[in-house]
């Protein structure tokens, strides 16, 4: 419990540091790179207070050089500082709209030009959407937890539909993300923080010129089921 209470007032302190560090480095830098860089250095200072070493397999899977739409297994809050720590690309998140009403660390993320996503309003979810393919359209990768929130019993669940319709519309290829380990660091039910091991695994990319709004269900089980078999087949690796 001490080793919670330690990590959960690092957080908040590191957070609060580096909101106030990235809001300003949006002043300077329009384009998000800077703040991304400074989200990376949080995210690295948080997995190193709570003494999480992270394994990065397959990186060479994808050019750093392409845009792309990385779409993620959900386990864990640790899932997003492991992203931003270990995934060395400039992406912007696609997030849910709740994340952006957290003060201080909302509008960071807004200054940072990451995408909210209000799923209780169809209309803004449509218009958030459209929002996110033209931001693909000039280059800039995206990255989505499709399950939409964190795993309950530890299983893949569910994907929603709109990070694909967002792919056949951007016309970029979807890369699979499997992270392994996050959920026995710290779970969606349990208020307790363990040190340990995740492995980041890269899966490779998948071209989404053949699909349309028609057949986009065909790539949502495509992504889904390399997701699962990976998840599955690595439960061992951290």
């Amino acid at each position: 419990m001490v080793q919670t209470l330690f990590v959960i007032l690092w957080v908040v302190l590191v957070t609060l540091f580096f909101s106030l560090v990235a809001i300003f480095g949006s002043l300077i830098d329009r384009k998000g790179e800077l703040p991304h860089k400074i989200a990376r250095i949080w995210s690295r200072s948080i997995l190193a207070g709570s003494r999480v070493r992270v394994l990065v397999k397959n990186l060479s899977n994808i050019d750093p050089s392409r845009s792309y739409i990385y779409m993620s297994n959900h386990q864990s809050a640790f899932d997003i500082p492991v992203l931003l720590a270990y995934l060395p690309v400039q992406f912007k998140w696609l997030a849910k709209a709740e994340l952006f009403k957290i003060p201080l660390f909302g509008f960071a993320m807004r200054r940072a030009g990451y995408i909210s996503l209000d799923r209780s309003n169809l209309k803004s979810a449509i218009s958030s959407l459209k929002k996110a393919a033209e931001t693909i359209k000039k280059g800039v990768s995206v990255i989505i937890f499709p399950e939409g929130t964190r795993s309950r019993d530890g299983k893949i669940s569910p994907f929603k539909k709109g990070g694909f319709v967002l792919a056949v519309e951007a016309g970029v290829p979807v890369v699979p993300v499997i992270i392994h380990g996050t959920r026995s660091i710290m779970s969606k039910n349990r208020l307790r923080i363990r040190p340990g091991q995740v492995v980041l695994e890269i899966g490779k990319p998948i071209e989404t010129s053949q699909y349309s709004r028609k057949n986009r269900d065909d790539l949502l089980k495509r992504v889904r089921q390399i997701i699962i078999e990976s998840f599955e087949n690595g439960k061992n690796l951290a």
